[in-house]
């Protein structure tokens, strides 16, 4: 049986007119910003949030099929009143599970408008900003975005541990993520992930009670999402700071510059995109002497997941770049401790460079890692997948095929166009393909594509 609850999936609606207030800044919009959240048409960005805020309303659904979620809900509307004492919305037919005795889940409430707040300044400060898409630039962005959900903390020690993995994980895993979250909370540590179910969920709830033992009142639970994924990995209740990016790059990139310590835990393709992004940046030579912990973890069965995980890594990368990180198997403990010593030496990188507890700024991201890649079926044709590439190059190469597979396979953009014009095509060289495609059937064979329940059609075709 997987984590989540089994049964009927409930797709039971409120047809009346619910009005929601925001509480903070939100609470004044100029006539600008509110025209362009109305505005439906080119140029608004009232169909990013209509997405965004029908996802977080969604919290706790059964799917993880974007297109089946907007489709299933295409009645919702969601309106801004300008009022003479500020803004409200107005929510028509939106999903019964986000209310109780016809009250908004002050929980949802609150991601609703973080939503609100990230796609208004994106649209207003972010876009159309003179030099956003250098390299320099796009960090700048991703800063600002940052600060303006106000998640960094200036005056706080490295504590705070970004945790990634599948949203499609069975109940062990799920409950070895909460046990290792479980250590982090009695350590004082904070936790950050994509804010979704599964791997995602499973440490921030173990944290959350860890936390509590230790009478810790003020935990963080930060979780970091885009328009494209929000959908298939709704923000689950536990998430107490949500933000939401632009885009999977700057997304990548707000993980890297905020988390002090890394660790990986079983999943499926976005994960892997995940290590290949961090192994990318990491094989940047500015980056050498730079502190990165970085753990891979799971409970004893799915030592045969790491195994192939990192036989992936050495066949495609080097052996060499597996010296990147450490796996640790069925040893939450052991995780926790280590990851409290690689912070202390984070600290001490941090005071002696003088840089910001905050925000990585010395960690250097390739313009490669940066541009925006939307997974077309030309792009992923396209990707140069060579074994005599520079091994950044092919990470950042090979990140791009997985994400474009993620599109594939939850994103709406993504499986309309699998619909339309079949499997995406993923060349490259036998030395590189081999342990991709063998990656890539380990993660199938364990139903580590969709959630349990969901037959899986591969949205992608291998070819050497």
């Amino acid at each position: 049986m997987g984590y989540r609850r089994q049964g009927v999936i409930d797709l039971s609606i409120l047809r009346e007119e619910i009005f929601v207030s925001p509480v903070g800044s939100l609470d004044m919009l100029s006539r600008a910003e509110v025209g362009k959240l109305k505005d439906a048409g080119l140029g608004g960005m009232h169909e990013t949030f209509r997405s965004c805020a029908l996802a977080v309303l969604n919290c706790g659904g059964d799917m993880d099929d974007a297109r089946a979620i907007y489709e299933a809900y295409q009645d919702f509307e969601v309106d801004l009143l300008q009022q003479e004492r500020g803004l409200r919305l107005r929510l028509r037919n939106a999903p019964a599970s986000a209310f109780v005795d016809g009250k908004l889940i002050v929980g949802i409430r609150d991601h609703l408008f973080s939503v609100l707040r990230d796609v208004v300044y994106v649209s207003t400060e972010i876009d159309g900003r003179v030099g956003p898409e250098t390299p320099g630039g796009i960090t700048e962005a991703v800063f600002h975005i940052l600060r303006n959900a106000r998640v960094m903390r200036p005056r706080v020690g490295p504590n705070l541990v970004v945790c990634w993995g599948g949203h499609a994980i069975g109940r062990t895993e799920y409950d070895y993520s909460k046990v290792v979250g479980y250590e982090f909370g009695l350590r004082g540590l904070d936790v950050c992930t994509g804010c979704g179910p599964g791997a995602m969920k499973g440490p921030m709830k173990g944290a959350a009670v860890g936390h509590a033992k230790q009478r810790i009142g003020d935990g963080r639970y930060v979780g970091i999402s885009e328009p494209g994924i929000i959908a298939a990995e709704a923000p689950n209740p536990i998430v107490n700071e949500l933000v939401i990016m632009p885009d999977i790059e700057k997304r990548l990139e707000a993980f890297i510059r905020l988390g002090h310590g890394f660790v990986i835990f079983p999943g499926g393709v976005g994960t892997a995109e995940e290590l290949l992004y961090i192994l990318g940046v990491l094989l940047n030579p500015e980056n050498d002497g730079i502190p990165f912990p970085l753990v891979l973890t799971g409970p004893e069965s799915s030592r045969a997941y790491f195994d192939q995980l990192d036989a992936f890594v050495r066949g495609s990368l080097g052996d060499s770049v597996a010296g990147r990180y450490r796996i640790i198997i069925d040893d939450p403990q052991r995780v926790a401790v280590e990851m409290v010593e690689d912070l202390a030496r984070v600290r001490r990188y941090r005071r002696e460079t003088a840089d910001a507890f905050y925000f990585n700024w010395r960690l250097g991201v390739d313009p490669l890692f940066q541009a925006p890649f939307s997974g077309s079926h030309e792009e992923m044709a396209s990707l140069s997948l060579r074994k005599d590439l520079p091994v950044h190059m092919l990470a950042a190469n090979l990140r791009r095929a997985f994400s474009g597979i993620v599109a594939g396979n939850v994103k709406d953009a993504g499986i309309r166009a699998i619909e339309a014009h079949g499997p995406f095509e993923i060349r490259g060289d036998k030395e590189v393909m081999r342990p991709l495609d063998e990656l890539l059937r380990a993660f199938i064979s364990q139903g580590r594509m969709r959630l349990p329940g969901v037959e899986y059609t591969p949205c992608y075709r291998v070819v050497d």
